[in-house]
């Protein structure tokens, strides 16, 4: 048996450019410039504080950067209620959820920086619900690249780190996963690059979602 946990934004679904409006507004209406599309980029993964704060250039959260978390996780109707916003899976994933679900050797489950309400709006969306067995999110653990979701995930199932494999999109869940004992293949089609992947441990990089069932 193999637990398979994928990441969410950026290796499901690309969302950057919802997630990226919501921090425009946040920073807008805390009176600092905008950050731009590619530093968003390089934080998709992180939990909302951390993300403020490195995008603040802060060495740690501090107040603001958790207000910020708060008015950012306020504008989740107002932003998703914009078509535009709207999540969109990544070609080839909603076959890779399907071809893992029919397998009886395979269980599937997320480990994302994304709100548990995030989260269960997008399996929602995409009929995905019933497939992923097991999540956790960052309302409920530390945030990536501490192993906690992995290790979270593997205890509630009975699995080791051994039989489980992360699949993301971001640095940060390289990290995580070989943290956790696990192993981790990085994607080509997020917002990491493939030469930050393989150096923060990635076992395995893909270029389509297919070349993962392969692996398994």
């Amino acid at each position: 048996m193999k637990l398979v946990l994928f990441d969410c934004d950026g290796t499901l679904v690309d969302s950057v450019k919802r997630i990226h409006e919501t921090f425009r507004r946040t920073f807008l209406a805390f009176n600092h410039p905008a950050p731009s599309l590619d530093d968003v980029k390089s934080v998709v993964g992180l939990s909302l504080d951390v993300s403020f704060a490195r995008l603040l250039g802060r060495t740690s959260v501090d107040d603001e950067a958790m207000a910020m978390r708060l008015h950012f996780k306020s504008l989740f109707a107002e932003v998703h209620a914009d078509p535009a916003m709207t999540e969109q899976l990544f070609p080839g994933i909603s076959e890779l959820v399907g071809a893992l679900a029919q397998r009886d050797d395979v269980i599937i489950g997320a480990v994302t920086g994304n709100s548990r309400r995030g989260l269960n709006h997008i399996l929602s969306l995409y009929g995905f619900s019933e497939h992923f067995r097991v999540s956790r999110t960052a309302d409920d653990c530390p945030s990536k690249p501490n192993p906690a979701m992995v290790l979270e995930c593997c205890a509630e199932l009975d699995f080791s780190p051994a039989q489980t494999l992360v699949i993301g999109d971001a640095v940060f869940d390289m990290q995580m996963a070989k943290a956790a004992g696990a192993d981790a293949i990085g994607v080509a089609w997020g917002y990491g690059t493939i030469d930050a992947l393989k150096t923060a441990g990635a076992d395995m990089t893909v270029g389509h979602p297919a070349d993962i069932l392969n692996y398994i």
